[in-house]
């Protein structure tokens, strides 16, 4: 696994290549947050464009740090979520809490980065 960080702004934007599961989640999730600390983070966009398979471990990792977004007062989204991962999405329920942009563009006019 790869990951990517971008900020524009006070947007992290978290690009992941590779597989997201139990053995890389808790890799993900260290830097993810060191990366928050780091920068001034108030909304996060997660880009799957690369991820070529998530597991419980990675819905594990998206729901955590959608709660330290939630208590920044920050919002987040997703992007370029194909099918399979989009299933996994819907059957854990992150559908009903996560935004699903086409792309990063989009993603951030919408959340007003």
């Amino acid at each position: 696994m790869h990951i990517k960080f971008t900020n524009k702004g006070t947007t992290l934007i978290i690009s992941i290549s590779g597989e997201l599961d139990h053995h890389s989640a808790e890799h993900l999730r260290q830097k993810i947050d060191a990366e928050m600390v780091k920068a001034t983070t108030r909304n996060v966009i997660f880009d799957f464009s690369k991820v070529s398979f998530m597991d419980s471990s990675g819905v594990g990792v998206i729901i955590g740090r959608y709660r330290n977004i939630q208590n920044l007062n920050g919002k987040m989204a997703v992007v370029n979520v194909d099918s399979r991962i989009g299933r996994i999405f819907e059957m854990s329920g992150l559908l009903n809490l996560l935004p699903v942009y086409d792309n990063i563009d989009d993603a951030l006019k919408n959340l007003g980065a």
